[in-house]
């Protein structure tokens, strides 16, 4: 048999991220090529990630990546099992590479990244899902922003157009975009206007509002339940939210004077909000 010396566990070990441990066992079975040996590991990972798929993914991140100079921003949310191993800078550093992953594709990041996921469960020794993920690539002129927030737990995009080329470098346009991420994260709007709020949510609305002053008249009750949908529509509707960091200012009055400012039409195309696990 051949030797297996420590130089070629480490030259392993560095070309495919697998334990020590491991890789020398591989070795051993290779009859110390390495060739083999990381063919034995690819076919073992693959094996030990269909023993972990099982196991619970409760922790996780929620990561960003940007390309094409801004024109493109992702989303993605992967799970694992335990905290220890969310809060691993090797975990963080694959889920930000998953990220920019994202950037490239449209379709089932799951999917297209498989062999790297289950290379990384061989390496980690837990269960790995890639849940879900986003790309928002710039539709027109405007500009894109994301945040994320709580360390990996709350991931926000955003898009905000404009009519004027010019208005892209302006620092209050990019100012503006941070703001409106950062609202999003704090306010968690639903919705960006009433009548984004589908029929079924607003009927269930007003019928609870309505038992809640169903002993007075009708006309009143009327007027207490277009009250109450108002107050609604200002805590899910991000352009009818108080602006998180002036509440006596609305978004869409906050949109209306940076618009004016920069002598341009701004509107907020949309956005998404997403928090760990939900």
């Amino acid at each position: 048999m051949a030797e297996i010396t420590a130089d070629m566990v480490k030259q392993l070990r560095e070309a495919t991220n697998v334990g020590m441990m491991e890789c020398k066992k591989a070795l051993m079975e290779a009859g110390g090529d390495a060739a083999k040996a990381t063919k034995l590991l690819r076919e073992r990972g693959i094996g030990v990630a269909a023993k972990r798929a099982m196991r619970s993914t409760n922790q996780g991140l929620l990561a960003s990546a940007a390309a094409d100079g801004g024109r493109i921003f992702s989303l993605v949310e992967v799970m694992c099992e335990t905290d220890f191993v969310a809060r691993n800078e090797n975990f963080q550093a694959f889920v930000r590479k998953l990220a920019e992953a994202a950037c490239r594709t449209d379709g089932n990041l799951a999917d297209e990244t498989r062999d790297l996921v289950i290379a990384k469960i061989a390496e980690i020794g837990e269960n790995i899902v890639v849940r879900r993920n986003l790309r928002y690539q710039l539709k027109d002129t405007g500009r894109l922003g994301a945040y994320v927030h709580l360390g990996g737990k709350v991931g926000v995009l955003i898009e905000v157009g404009a009519q004027k080329d010019g208005s892209l470098a302006d620092p209050r346009l990019a100012e503006l975009v941070t703001d409106l991420t950062l609202h999003v994260t704090a306010s968690a709007p639903r919705y960006l206007v009433p009548a984004e709020i589908p029929a079924d949510v607003i009927a269930a609305e007003r019928e609870i509002y309505a038992k809640q002053v169903k002993d007075k008249p009708p006309q009143i009750v009327q007027k207490i339940v277009d009250g109450k949908m108002k107050k609604f529509h200002s805590e899910v509707c991000l352009l009818e939210q108080p602006f998180v960091k002036e509440p006596k200012q609305s978004v869409a009055a906050l949109l209306a004077a940076t618009a004016k400012a920069l002598e341009d039409g701004l509107t907020i195309r949309r956005f998404v909000r997403w928090q760990l696990g939900e």
